[in-house]
């Protein structure tokens, strides 16, 4: 049998019960299409997530006070609270060589009221006109915090895009008063909206001078964290471990009683949280896979039974065994492609649906159709095997005698 012949036999087999041959593949259809939507999606969760970190600034190194311990957060490495960042610190890493800008912060979160009755709670943060520059934030009204600011502890804020929506309405901020912790403050600049970097981002957030912060709304004498950015990424952890030495001399401990995390620390933890879940939930969409080939192995078998006469008289005309089984097995091949074909279709389409939410960017990967196919051909073997081979081993006489 040649292969012209083969597929023309598979596919007048296929086509003479379209019902039930569409209804087979519906289980791989839905199987390979959940299985690229969410490799999809995890590809453009972890692309937008490297976004965000990528978008609070260059090279980054986020100093904390206190000890971060896996699964337990951030927590105090001596006695009482963890205040252990203070303005002595700020030259001591200063010193380092490699270190193009530093922004010592002070943030808490309060209850704001605007001039106009609207409030809020969001996270004010203490700054220096550096952290507009190492955070890579832009005023889209208005202007930032200056360095006379911070020295002659001006009242002065600098609200994110969503917080003067919140606060403002339709209304325009600038100029405005709000109303922090019963102080109030002259709104000075409006950030443009960066989004996609979570809760705590600049779009939810206030920025005054960071003396005001001290000296005014809270009487902390330290930060909160300090922010480090770096002239050369390539020098990143030889940096972070000269700025480790030099504190921890400076603080006189044997153990660090602060924290250094990079972009690379934050943006691998987050990604393998993604992989994790997209692992998952691609394992969870891969059992429909599974049943779709239950399902092809069970109408194989039907298929088998009811042309049991046919595959006698084929056999008693000369019809080889190896004929025969390639025929099944090509039947259970080409249900499971074009399934396949069908499935990464409307996987594309589910990807493009999610993305066009703007929730996530989903993005197909040839991969994940490569991936689709393979899945797809080595399920139409697997499962369409054993019909095939049942049907090759049958006897032609009691083939033919079969009611």
């Amino acid at each position: 049998m040649t292969i012209r012949d083969l597929f023309n036999e598979t596919s007048s087999a296929l086509l003479s019960n379209k019902v039930r041959s569409s209804l087979t593949m519906l289980g791989i259809v839905i199987g390979i299409a959940s299985v690229i939507a969410m490799l999809a999606i995890g590809n453009g969760a972890k692309v937008q997530i490297q976004s965000s970190i990528e978008g609070l600034g260059s090279n980054l190194l986020t100093i904390l006070p206190g000890v971060v311990q896996p699964g337990r957060g951030i927590v105090s490495s001596g006695r009482g609270a963890a205040q252990t960042l203070k303005t002595d610190d700020i030259a001591v890493i200063a010193s380092v060589d490699g270190i193009s800008a530093i922004s010592p912060e002070n943030s808490r979160r309060f209850q704001i009221v605007s001039q106009v009755g609207n409030n809020t709670n969001t996270t004010v943060t203490g700054g220096l006109s550096a952290y507009a520059t190492i955070h890579n934030l832009v005023i889209s009204e208005g202007t930032f915090i200056t360095d006379e600011s911070e020295r002659s502890i001006r009242r002065q804020a600098v609200l994110g895009a969503t917080v003067a929506t919140d606060l403002f309405g339709d209304v325009d901020p600038l100029g405005k008063t709000v109303r922090v912790n019963n102080v109030l403050f002259t709104v000075i600049g409006i950030l443009q909206k960066k989004g996609g970097v979570g809760f705590s981002g600049p779009d939810d957030m206030v920025i005054v001078p960071l003396s005001a912060m001290q000296k005014i709304l809270t009487g902390d004498d330290y930060f909160s964290t300090i922010t480090v950015s770096v002239a050369d990424k390539n020098n990143t952890n030889n940096i972070r471990d000269e700025i480790t030495s030099a504190l921890m001399a400076k603080h006189r401990v044997a153990e660090a009683d602060f924290s250094i995390i990079s972009q690379e620390d934050i943006l691998g933890a987050l990604s393998q949280v993604v992989n994790t879940f997209t692992l998952f939930l691609a394992s969870i969409a891969g059992i429909s896979l599974l049943v779709g080939g239950i399902g092809i192995m069970n109408m194989m078998l039907t298929t088998v039974t009811e042309r049991t006469r046919e595959i006698g008289l084929r056999k008693a005309v000369g019809a080889k065994s190896k004929d025969i089984n390639n025929q099944f097995l090509t039947e259970a091949i080409l249900l499971t492609f074009v399934g396949g074909v069908v499935g990464v279709i409307l996987g594309w389409v589910v990807a493009f649906g999610v993305s066009s939410t703007g929730i996530v960017n989903a993005q197909i990967s040839l991969f994940s159709v490569i991936l689709a196919f393979g899945v797809s051909a080595v399920i139409g073997i697997a499962f369409g095997y054993y019909p095939a081979r049942r049907a090759a081993n049958l006897n032609p006489i009691e083939a033919l005698r079969y009611e």
